[in-house]
């Protein structure tokens, strides 16, 4: 992540109408989905936790370890929510084998060159029959100058992403798309950004987020339309396209 992106990603985590209704989103999927496969307060490995707004959430139900690949951000972290986050890639853990209930890693694989690695990384620190829970994310035709800008490496469809877990020893219990109600309004968007040229100076990151927000009335309704998905996503129902994949699975032993 640019230091002048995940300065600007602090605000956007905690204001922005995509990042405030994903949150509730995952919170709520963490809630009525995930916690009721564990008796105990569980043991959980927040991956890419970024400027801190997933680990507070996972605070409120487990023991969070914070994990951060760039060592700016957790120091920019540390600094601004008192969060300390463990330096490391996700390709090479610090951790001992099966010390995790729970590994989360949302928005963090796609990152990641040598994904095959890092998901057989999550394999080796999940306990046995434990869970991940990860989003990334969807379909190459949304590459924008937004992925570019994050450094990530591809897009993935829901068969993709699901294969690969698969092909490491984890079988699938939910997986779907999500922000499926403004999939097409965002897939537009994107395709009208990739038409603008960059200028060669720009004061901010450069992140497709700048084209996206909004304020006020719109970006409540907006944060209101992507929400309303955590209904159907909590009755396990699949959403057919969304601008994110969403996937839940157990380690095999």
């Amino acid at each position: 992540m640019d230091p002048k992106f995940y300065k600007e990603y602090y605000t956007l985590e905690r204001s922005h109408w995509w990042f405030k209704a994903r949150l509730v989103i995952l919170e709520s999927v963490l809630k009525n989905i995930i916690l009721k496969k564990y008796n105990n307060r569980i043991k959980v490995l927040n991956v890419g936790v970024a400027t801190g707004a997933t680990t507070e959430m996972l605070m409120k139900y487990s023991d969070v370890t914070s994990l951060e690949y760039d060592k700016d951000c957790c120091d920019f972290l540390k600094e601004k929510t008192g969060i300390q986050a463990v330096n490391a890639s996700l390709t090479d853990l610090p951790f001992k084998d099966n010390e995790f209930d729970l590994i989360c890693a949302f928005d963090v694989i796609e990152h990641i060159e040598n994904d095959s690695l890092a998901i057989a990384e999550i394999n080796r620190v999940l306990k046995p029959k434990a869970y991940y829970f990860i989003t990334v994310p969807a379909f190459q035709f949304l590459w924008s100058n937004h992925d570019v800008i994050n450094h990530h490496f591809r897009r993935y469809t829901k068969s993709g992403i699901n294969d690969l877990f698969e092909s490491h020893k984890f079988t699938i219990d939910y997986s779907t798309y999500f922000n499926f109600w403004l999939f097409f309004p965002i897939a537009l968007v994107r395709f009208l950004l990739n038409l603008i040229p960059k200028k060669s100076k720009e004061i901010t990151s450069g992140s497709d987020n700048e084209g996206l927000n909004s304020s006020g009335i719109i970006n409540s309704i907006l944060f209101r339309i992507f929400r309303s998905e955590k209904i159907l996503i909590n009755r396990k129902i699949k959403f057919p396209v969304g601008v994110s994949i969403l996937s839940i699975g157990q380690k095999v032993n």
